[in-house]
């Protein structure tokens, strides 16, 4: 009996620096996770400092999914970076600058 390989099939993993975008094609083996493409991409080795660990957020099409989550045709991987700032307490901050700024009325 022939040995029978599993279908391939095409996805890409995605991952942006401000100043520096990739995105990596690559044939996985249909059943492949998350984790596993983009552990096969080789992009952990393309952009220093980059680590995927068990808290790394990642998403398909900017829908966050764990890692586990088993890839489908066309699908793009994307590794988030972590957010600078807690985008409530910025607001928070504006909008009290903002009241300041109003207050008094210049001269």
């Amino acid at each position: 009996m022939e040995k029978t390989e599993g279908k391939n099939i095409a996805v890409e993993v995605a991952y942006a620096l401000p100043e520096r975008q990739m995105i990596i094609p690559l044939k996985v083996e249909e059943g492949t996770t998350v984790k596993q493409a983009i552990l096969q991409s080789g992009i952990l080795d393309k952009f220093p400092g980059l680590e995927l660990t068990p808290e790394t957020k990642v998403g398909i099409f900017s829908k966050p999914v764990k890692q586990e989550a088993v890839l489908r045709e066309g699908d793009r991987v994307e590794i988030y970076r972590s957010l600078i700032a807690d985008p409530k307490e910025v607001r928070k901050r504006r909008a009290a600058e903002g009241k300041k700024m109003k207050k008094g009325g210049g001269s």
